[in-house]
């Protein structure tokens, strides 16, 4: 990981938060590929369209590695704050999911701010979940075996869509959570421990909130899920943090919180690792350890 860091700095690229978010969202694309495993090739690939309530088509894509029907599927939100990333960015590490775990994954295209913003990621996300749900029979998906997963802010998006799948009476047999963003707010120590020159700094963190949502609104449990009145009987979680991450401690009491509330959590904390190492694993064997961990949660969950 410190051969990772010291690679980044003398690159010398700009810090996302130094740019627009045009330029941010190209600057992340260029580099999203460089450390990832080679994508495995799949029996299966099919871009989509999704539409959402208000008429407009998310793009999505499907990633299985058989042909055969009645897949249980994973439905997956990437990461970037809600203003950068895209199915992309994110191909390898789906492709990587779907040939371990035997599962088709859906990637989902929700639209980003700042032209989009709060709620219109959480609202494309579960306009996504409610197709699948309807829809993902006539795709030969197993929709009764169903797990929502993502990473950073594509992980706050899968554990909403699982509060909102509860109080829908829709089964989710897990929540599939890498790092996922937990709090409105920087409160918790591992903000302050890891809040520079880890890949993911203090000043990202505002920059994206500030393009994503308003701060007045920061404390909604659609952002921030900590703040969720009720979890009980939501879906199972799987956990994988970074131990080198602002948001550590925010997961580590989301996961508290569910198992306060009765909800099995399993969770691994990658040591020595930071925020976004899990497309990282050409360099870091945490990250696929981290995948294969992911995928052998999914084959448990699908025998629950």
């Amino acid at each position: 990981m410190r051969s990772v860091l010291e690679r980044m700095a003398r690159a010398r690229h700009p810090p996302l938060y130094e740019l627009s978010p045009t330029q941010a969202r190209a600057a992340y694309e260029a580099g999203s590929g460089v450390l990832e495993v080679p994508a495995p090739q799949l029996a299966r690939v099919a871009d989509l369209a999704i539409p959402a309530r208000d008429g407009a088509l998310l793009p999505a894509r499907i990633y299985a590695p058989s042909t055969a029907p009645g897949l249980p599927v994973l439905l997956y939100f990437h990461g970037g704050g809600f203003t950068i990333g895209s199915i992309d960015t994110h191909d390898a590490l789906c492709r990587t999911l779907a040939a371990l775990s035997g599962a088709a994954v859906l990637s989902v295209g929700y639209r980003l701010a700042p032209e989009h913003r709060f709620p219109t990621a959480v609202d494309d996300a579960w306009d996504a979940a409610c197709w699948v749900v309807r829809e993902g029979r006539g795709l030969g998906l197993d929709t009764t075996r169903l797990a929502f997963g993502g990473d950073s802010a594509g992980g706050t998006l899968a554990t909403v869509c699982a509060t909102l799948a509860r109080d829908a009476g829709v089964e989710v047999k897990l929540q599939l959570l890498f790092y996922p963003g937990c709090a409105g707010r920087p409160q918790a120590p591992s903000h302050a421990r890891y809040h520079q020159g880890l890949v993911l700094e203090q000043a990202h963190i505002e920059y994206f909130f500030g393009q994503y949502i308003a701060d007045a609104d920061r404390d909604d449990w659609r952002f921030a899920p900590l703040n969720t009145p009720d979890l009980e009987g939501v879906a199972p979680a799987w956990f994988g943090l970074a131990e080198c991450d602002p948001l550590v401690d925010d997961g580590l009491h989301y996961a508290d919180k569910l198992r306060a509330a009765g909800v099995p959590v399993d969770l691994e904390i990658y040591r020595g690792v930071t925020h976004e190492f899990i497309k990282m694993g050409r360099a870091l064997p945490e990250a696929r350890q981290a995948h294969a961990d992911a995928a052998a949660a999914l084959q448990h969950a699908w025998q629950a």
